[in-house]
C-alpha cells in the first residue's frame, strides 16, 4: 500500500470513527509511528483532517471533505495521466504547479527527477515534496484557501510574476467540447492563468469526466495550451480545435495501445 493509499484509508476509517491513533494506525497498516505522523501532517496540511494530541480527528470543513473525497475519484487514471506528464518534464528545468487533485498526482510522479525548481500555489504539492533535497521548492505567497490549501488573491498573481519557468502544469474543473477550459473560482483561474502566462511549455492534465461537467470561468482555450493530457479520446470538435491550434492531446489508453503494441 502506498502512501496515497494508505491516506485514503485514513480517511475512510474518519468517516466511520470520528478520530484514528498514530500507534493503532501504525499497527494496522504495518508501517512505523514516524510515518503514520507524516500521513496525518499531509493530510491536515489539506484540511482534510485536524491534528489531536495522539492522532487525529475529522475535520469540520464540509469543503475539506469535498476535496478529500474528489482525491478518491478516478484515482487510478489519475496516476497514468500524471505519468504521462512526468514523461515530458526533464530533469533540471523549472516547473508550476497549480492547486487540484490531478497536479498533485503530478507531483508524487515526479519524485524520480532531479534538479527541479518546482513552484506552486498548492501547499500540498509543497508539502509532500519537502523530504526531497534533489529539488528546490517556491511556495507562493497569499492568501490560503482552507477548503483545499490554494494560495489564492494579488498577492499571488504578483508572485507567479516574478518567474518565467520551463513548463506549467495546470487542472480545470471542466472542459467544453468547443475547446473551452473551465473552473469554478475567478480567483483560482486568475492564478492558473497567470502560471500559463509566465511558462515557456503549457500541459492541462484533465481526466475525460470534465467533460460531462460545467463550470462559468474561462481559464484558457484548448489553443492556448501546448499539451493535453486525459484519460480518454475527446470529443471530435475539441479534437479539432485542437489539431486547427498545433496543441497536442495525449491520452493513457492511447499510450498504453502503443506501448503494447
Amino acid at each position: 500500500m502506498d502512501a496515497t493509499e494508505r491516506q485514503t484509508a485514513i480517511l475512510d476509517l474518519l468517516t466511520r470513527q470520528g478520530r484514528v491513533e498514530v500507534e493503532d494506525l501504525a499497527q494496522r497498516f504495518g508501517v512505523s509511528l514516524q510515518t503514520i505522523r507524516t500521513d496525518l501532517r499531509d493530510l491536515a496540511a489539506r484540511g482534510a483532517l485536524s491534528r489531536v494530541h495522539g492522532g487525529a480527528v475529522r475535520s469540520s470543513s464540509g469543503a475539506s471533505r469535498d476535496y478529500a473525497e474528489r482525491r478518491k475519484l478516478n484515482a487510478r487514471g489519475k496516476r497514468a495521466m500524471a505519468a504521462l506528464a512526468a514523461d515530458l518534464i526533464p530533469d533540471n528545468c523549472a516547473i508550476t504547479l497549480n492547486i487540484g487533485t490531478s497536479t498533485e498526482q503530478v507531483a508524487r510522479a515526479l519524485s524520480g527527477h532531479r534538479g527541479l525548481t518546482v513552484l506552486s500555489n498548492n501547499i500540498n504539492i509543497i508539502n509532500m515534496m519537502m523530504e526531497d533535497e534533489s529539488k528546490e521548492l517556491i511556495l507562493v505567497g497569499g492568501a490560503i484557501r482552507q477548503s483545499d490549501g490554494a494560495i489564492v488573491g494579488e498577492d499571488a498573481l504578483e508572485f507567479i510574476a516574478r518567474y518565467k519557468v520551463d513548463i506549467a502544469v495546470i487542472g480545470a474543473s471542466a472542459m467544453d467540447a468547443d475547446g473551452a477550459i473551465l473552473d469554478h473560482d475567478a480567483r483560482e483561474v486568475s492564478v492558473a492563468r497567470a502560471i500559463l502566462k509566465n511558462a515557456r511549455k503549457r500541459v492541462l492534465v484533465c481526466d475525460g469526466s470534465k467533460f460531462e461537467r460545467t463550470a462559468p470561468v474561462r481559464i484558457c482555450d484548448v489553443a492556448d495550451l501546448d499539451v493535453v493530457i486525459t484519460d480518454r479520446p475527446v470529443p471530435p470538435e475539441f479534437s479539432r480545435a485542437a489539431e486547427a491550434a498545433d496543441t497536442q492531446i495525449l491520452w493513457v489508453g492511447e499510450n498504453e495501445s502503443s506501448e503494447n503494441a
